[in-house]
């Protein structure tokens, strides 16, 4: 369904995407992840024909983005970051906008609006203004627009970003129904690891403008099977423990945030009685312990040295 082959995007003298390469097979729902700047939305705006590689190729359905645009933006629906809506129009009017610059018209715009305003679960409330509607509502309305015309490939970035549990859940399986129902393929960006792991087949994992890994989870995951993962809870910053423990030879990274401590440690290695001996010395708290295998997050943070929030 797509080939991305050795792109690269420079702008003046930045190098923002250097040498990608991705492939996504039909029917796959496929993760791109990177923390902030690390080059996703440059590589979504090639895909999605927004802007021209400066070198290699991109083939969405065997056509090449470069040289048939209009093709391949009958091809693709693009879920933005940002919403975008017509706030003073109702999601009716801002269907029927959309939908004619799809060049869709008489009943089959008519049929189409109906169709996805049922797939996002507004029906009820088609006719209501946008700036009515709850951030998880135009979300839901923002993917309505980009299914219109009936895409082949959906890129959906950052789909869920500050709306409800209830909304997030919602969407989360309209995608999952979309890819099952449609055979509907779909590139899904997210700062929250739990939806890639929901969602995704496979997973590539951008940073400084480079795919640096790519698998599926399992995969991935295999990366860290000779460590293990140790969580720990103080009642006062980890920062000081986090130095302690980063001059042992066993310990691979500790990633601090507050009062809580992510530990890598070599398989087996002792490092729970390291802990209890320095809060003891420190007069610190212990508030809890989780000795856990390695996480998608504790690849990412492998990989980048932040996490995916960050």
């Amino acid at each position: 369904m797509l080939e991305v082959m050795d792109v690269t995007k420079t702008f003046k003298e930045r190098t923002a995407v250097s040498r990608v390469n991705m492939y996504i097979e039909k029917g796959e729902i496929v993760g791109l992840l990177g923390p902030n700047g690390a080059g996703k939305s440059t590589t979504i705006s090639m895909i999605s024909s927004l802007i021209a590689p400066t070198e290699g190729e991109i083939y969405a359905g065997g056509f090449s983005v470069k040289k048939n645009r209009t093709t391949i933006r009958r091809m693709i629906g693009v879920v933005p970051q940002e919403i975008a809506l017509f706030q003073d129009l109702t999601a009716l009017e801002n269907l029927r906008f959309f939908g004619r610059a799809y060049k869709l018209k008489g009943s089959e715009l008519k049929e189409r609006v109906a169709h996805v305003l049922d797939v996002v679960g507004l029906t009820e409330r088609a006719g209501e203004f946008v700036k009515t509607y709850s951030g998880g509502m135009k979300r839901r309305l923002n993917i309505a627009v980009a299914l219109l015309h009936e895409p082949e490939l959906l890129i959906m970035d950052e789909p869920t970003v500050g709306i409800d549990p209830q909304s997030r859940s919602y969407i989360l399986e309209t995608v999952r129904e979309l890819n099952r129902t449609k055979n509907m393929t779909i590139i899904y960006t997210s700062h929250y690891m739990e939806e890639v792991e929901y969602l995704c087949d496979r997973i590539y994992i951008m940073d400084h403008g480079e795919i640096i890994a790519a698998g599926t989870k399992h995969e991935l995951k295999a990366m860290l099977m000779e460590e293990d993962s140790i969580v720990v809870t103080l009642n006062q910053s980890a920062d000081q423990l986090a130095e302690a423990l980063k001059a042992r030879d066993d310990i691979t990274r500790v990633h601090v945030s507050g009062h809580e401590a992510v530990i890598a440690a070599k398989k087996d290695a002792p490092v729970l009685e390291t802990v209890i001996q320095l809060t003891r010395k420190n007069g610190v708290e212990l508030k809890s312990v989780e000795v856990r295998s390695p996480s998608l997050e504790d690849v990412f943070l492998h990989l980048t040295g932040r996490t995916l929030r960050q």
